[in-house]
């Protein structure tokens, strides 16, 4: 069924270029998935709101359907996270991760359900001052929860056996025991998965250096393993 017309809060996620003067924002709303709108006029000097339409921008959104996209008639800011984020290299990347992150599972999600968009906005909330790495991962392991495709952290993910565990590989699901673990499994500190844990469960943690690394690489494989796909913006970050 068709979209109507509507007016929803909605993080900016992307944007490109359309027709001489017009731009294409893809959004994350509140109550409506995922929409692409045409923002018209927008790369012009004189746009009335092209400054308003950027990365790291939660804003009220009026949109109106058109044949295949909306076009964006209004858009005011409600919130602004970029000026911690975009002077400092680790913050940025971490952001943009989150931001690419949440366009790939927003097609796993309802269109109406709003996990997606407020775990975003907290996320970036936090990413203005906390560690930014912690923060995404966080977001990650709650996103993939709630999507259905959780790691186990703790127990076997094969055979329920009680963990803690030393090796990890997305193709099982997570933590493997010794008789359970497959060809390729990563060897892994069992303090890494209980970092993890914490993480997805919204509960503080204090890792070593090398827990921190392991527990993102870990993150990053186990969410890429089920989307299929490689999140461009998460390769950035090791550069």
């Amino acid at each position: 069924m068709a979209r109507e017309n509507f007016r929803d809060r909605a993080l900016v996620i992307r944007s490109y270029d359309f027709g001489e003067a017009d731009r294409v924002i893809v959004l994350l709303t509140r109550n409506h998935g995922l929409v692409r709108g045409v923002a018209k006029g927008v790369r012009r000097a004189k746009s009335r709101f092209g400054s308003r339409l950027q990365l790291f921008v939660n804003l009220d959104v009026q949109l109106y359907r058109g044949r295949n996209l909306y076009t964006i008639s209004q858009a005011d800011t409600v919130d602004y996270f970029g000026a911690n984020i975009i002077e400092d290299y680790e913050r940025y990347t971490a952001a943009c991760a989150a931001l690419e992150s949440a366009e790939r599972l927003a097609f796993t999600d309802a269109d109406s359900d709003p996990y997606l968009y407020t775990a975003l906005v907290h996320t970036l909330q936090v990413m203005q001052y906390d560690d930014p790495l912690q923060a995404l991962d966080a977001f990650l392991l709650q996103a993939m929860a709630h999507a259905g495709w959780a790691p186990s952290l703790f127990d076997c993910a094969q055979c329920q056996k009680p963990g803690p565990h030393h090796a990890f590989h997305p193709a099982v699901g997570g933590a493997a025991c010794h008789e359970c673990r497959p060809p390729g499994a990563a060897e892994v500190d069992p303090e890494t998965l209980h970092h993890m844990w914490l993480l997805a469960h919204g509960c503080p943690s204090n890792p070593t250096h090398e827990q921190r690394q392991e527990a993102h690489q870990l993150t990053r494989a186990h969410l890429q393993w089920h989307l299929e796909r490689k999140v461009t913006a998460l390769g950035v970050m090791d550069q």
